[in-house]
């Protein structure tokens, strides 16, 4: 019975990556976590300091059906290099792909606009 329940979860397990979801986001807006839903309504006045400052949350992008998924660890280190790069204050757009598992976009490439 112990081998067939091991089996039955590696199985399952193994089937995860299978539930990603591959894609590609062009010019959306970048958020932090922490500012997420305030900042839905008007994404674009969400400021380069702010985000910044929130850094610790986390970014996301918010999508044209206004969903917003949250970046994987390895996203979220490039938006913070990406972010102290930039003179832009606001506005934060950016060009994303990866691979979307439930609310979390396990990012393979991302650009700041």
């Amino acid at each position: 019975m112990k081998k067939i329940a091991t089996f039955l979860i590696l199985l399952g397990l193994g089937a995860l990556p299978a539930l990603a979801e591959s894609a590609s986001f062009e010019n959306v807006p970048v958020i932090d976590v922490s500012c997420s839903k305030k900042a839905a309504a008007n994404p674009d006045a969400h400021t380069r300091s702010c985000a910044l400052g929130c850094q610790k949350s986390g970014f996301g992008i918010l999508t044209s059906d206004n969903r917003f998924l949250k970046f994987d660890p390895a996203g979220n280190k490039e938006m913070v290099k990406a972010l102290e790069a930039t003179q832009e204050t606001d506005h934060l757009r950016v060009n994303v792909t990866g691979d979307v598992q439930g609310d979390t976009l396990v990012v393979s490439s991302i650009k700041l606009l």
